[in-house]
């Protein structure tokens, strides 16, 4: 966490309280812009729609700050999920903007924290990540808060409530204690104490199928992101990233026909390019938001 004083800290903090002022649009308002954004591609349109809901953004990163992850990070996921949720959003549908956002909002939001927590380095499955997000809600509501392990009762009706298996129950809370000083919430400092006022709501049913196609959104902004790459950058990306088991340098080079110290050079360049790529986007998304702030 940004120190209190920091300027990085007080420019964030301005941006919050920005947009979280913005008031959300009405019904009406919201169809006639989500319908020039739709059938005309308004980009003005585009810009009041996401300016307007970056409050449902800050909202939702904050109810995952406790993962141990920078509130500017999480909030930088949610913004990409509601340009997502813009993107694929069609007026025509007897839903709000606001509701259907909130999906995408939070699928992105998770699916960040699944990539920068340890579950991802030895594969996670949906029951998994079904009890990343719940295991630490429920074995609260069992134990009153206790840091203890749980009991075989506990660990067994948990498993039955999550439709999971008992092992996976045990090693998910052994995985979690293992790193409780992320979990456990920091000290705020007086001038966001705002912020933890927000309401923690419990996730909805809808809110949790949205779990279920984060591996998709994640494929997707893979997939984009390796549109700025040339074809034998994708081929390494693919071959030293993506795939299950990853090949080594050497046997890489000699199917390209280059050293594995050129493959080493041009996987980091490639990196690079898709960094570049989710920073302008990120800005973009900013820059949508201080629109109207």
């Amino acid at each position: 966490m940004e120190h209190a004083g920091s300027q990085t800290y007080q420019s964030d903090l301005t941006f919050i309280k920005g947009a979280m002022k913005i008031p959300l649009l009405s019904p009406d308002e919201e169809y006639e812009l989500t319908h020039a954004w739709y059938y005309h591609r308004d980009e003005k349109a585009l810009a009041k729609i996401v300016s307007s809901y970056g409050k449902l953004v800050i909202s939702t990163a904050i109810r995952f700050r406790y993962y141990g992850l920078p509130l500017n990070d999480l909030i930088q996921e949610g913004n990409l999920g509601l340009l997502h949720a813009a993107q694929r959003f069609d007026p025509g549908r007897n839903v709000r903007f606001s509701t259907y956002s909130k999906w995408w909002i939070r699928a992105f939001i998770q699916d960040f924290v699944l990539r920068n927590w340890s579950i991802v380095r030895t594969g996670s499955t949906t029951s998994q990540k079904m009890l990343f997000f719940n295991l630490r809600r429920l074995k609260n509501q069992l134990s009153h808060m206790s840091d203890d392990l749980m009991s075989y009762d506990q660990h067994a009706e948990i498993a039955k409530l999550l439709h999971v298996s008992l092992n996976d129950v045990v090693e998910m809370e052994n995985r979690l204690i293992n790193h409780d000083f992320s979990l456990s919430m920091a000290p705020l400092h007086s001038e966001e104490e705002w912020i933890a006022s927000i309401k923690d709501e419990r996730p909805t049913p809808e809110e949790e199928s949205t779990l279920l196609e984060s591996k998709f959104i994640h494929n997707h902004w893979i997939e984009k992101a390796m549109e700025v790459l040339n074809p034998r950058e994708v081929h390494i990306i693919i071959q030293r990233r993506l795939n299950h088991t990853p090949e080594t340098l050497e046997n890489i080079g000699k199917t390209l026909g280059i050293t594995k110290e050129r493959v080493r050079q041009l996987e980091v360049r490639a990196l690079r390019k898709m960094k570049h790529y989710f920073l302008e986007v990120y800005s973009e998304a900013r820059q949508s938001l201080d629109f109207k702030a």
